[in-house]
């Protein structure tokens, strides 16, 4: 019996007939306006696959029960479904991507979870490759980018040093304030009467659009790479976003961005590495094809997770169909992938829109 993992998917990578596709490791977009036949450079350890057909690209984590990467699976093993209607695979790759990623870190934790975040973040540079490039933001009710885009591991070590999560910490009141009032120092009669600030973290922090302004830079990147938002966050999200989930989720889909979450704090501790709850960080995740890792409370398991998103996102099947079959006057598609072996879980995106622009 036929394994399959619902996770409806699909990765926008659709062009006009001329256009040209860079894909595999090619460090460098292609020209404007190029229209090549296909072809593989077999003497390029890099690669490059360029077609004049449009195409949907489907990137795939696939996990085992106990949550490792699979690597070992053949083209013949994965069949694709738009809108209900299997496709014809045309292109498969196992080859790694390099990656264009931004880094959100919540800027407005509690004490503990923030001064635990502050001790791992410069492991956060570890994980990723001299291929890759990475763009710092912090956030709580608004989004503050940090760093263009950095290409050089010790430039991104260095920023990632400069980040400091202590100067604030919304939620902790004062003994005077957390206790009732007072008449001529001493307390009136009856329960105290805790302020809001005290009662307990203050859920401020505008995480749709710190997600929105992340992806707008992103998707301005070369299609050849993969595009991801790296999430550290407890997932608290205020109700008073500028931009919606429904308008943040169709711009990450339109631009093939991918959020892998890191929940961290008291609400997120031994939630197991997986698409666990239906928080915020757990939706992002799940309808774009990334993964959500749950923060320990060791530093050590903390800086393992980081580690494990670079790679994950990195090492992705890549799958390929033009999706002829289906009505393409629709502007947003289902996909669902599946694999004939069993006991396996596949993560993928939830659908595509032919627009490229949200």
């Amino acid at each position: 019996m036929n394994c399959t993992r619902k996770w409806l998917a699909g990765v926008l990578s659709v062009g006009l007939a001329g256009a040209s596709i860079a894909a595999l490791r090619a460090q460098q977009p292609p020209a404007q306006g190029s229209s090549p036949a296909p072809s593989l450079n077999a003497d390029d350890s890099r690669g490059r696959i360029r077609t004049t057909v449009s195409l949907v690209v489907v990137p795939v984590t696939v996990k085992d029960s106990a949550g490792e990467l699979v690597t070992d699976l053949e083209q013949n093993e994965f069949r694709i479904f738009e809108d209900g209607i299997e496709q014809p695979i045309s292109l498969f790759s196992v080859d790694a991507f390099p990656l264009s990623a931004a880094v959100l870190i919540d800027d407005d934790l509690k004490r503990s979870t923030a001064e635990k975040v502050q001790k791992t973040l410069q492991t956060v540079a570890g994980g990723f490759s001299p291929s890759d490039e990475v763009s710092l933001w912090r956030f709580d009710n608004v989004p503050e980018s940090i760093s263009d885009f950095i290409g050089s591991n010790d430039a991104l070590l260095t920023e990632l040093k400069r980040i400091d999560l202590s100067s604030s910490f919304p939620g902790i009141g004062s003994a005077p304030m957390t206790n009732g009032p007072h008449v001529n120092t001493s307390q009136l009669p009856g329960p105290a009467a805790v302020p809001s600030m005290a009662a307990g973290h203050p859920n401020n922090k505008h995480i749709n659009d710190a997600i929105y302004e992340a992806a707008v830079q992103l998707r301005e990147r070369g299609r050849e790479r993969r595009k991801i938002i790296f999430l550290i966050s407890d997932g608290q999200n205020a109700k008073n976003n500028t931009h919606s989930y429904d308008d943040t989720l169709k711009l990450l889909l339109s631009a093939d961005i991918s959020v892998y979450a890191v929940g961290v704090g008291e609400a997120n501790l031994n939630r197991g590495i997986t698409f666990l709850g239906n928080n915020i960080l757990a939706k992002y995740a799940h309808s774009t094809g990334g993964d959500i890792y749950y923060g320990g409370i060791s530093r050590e398991e903390l800086e393992s997770i980081y580690a494990r998103v670079a790679e994950q996102a990195r090492h992705q099947y890549t799958l390929a169909y033009s999706g002829a079959k289906t009505d393409r006057s629709k502007p947003y598609h289902t996909i669902e992938v599946r694999v004939r072996r069993p006991g396996l879980t596949l993560l993928t995106r939830d659908g595509y829109y032919l627009s490229d622009k949200p």
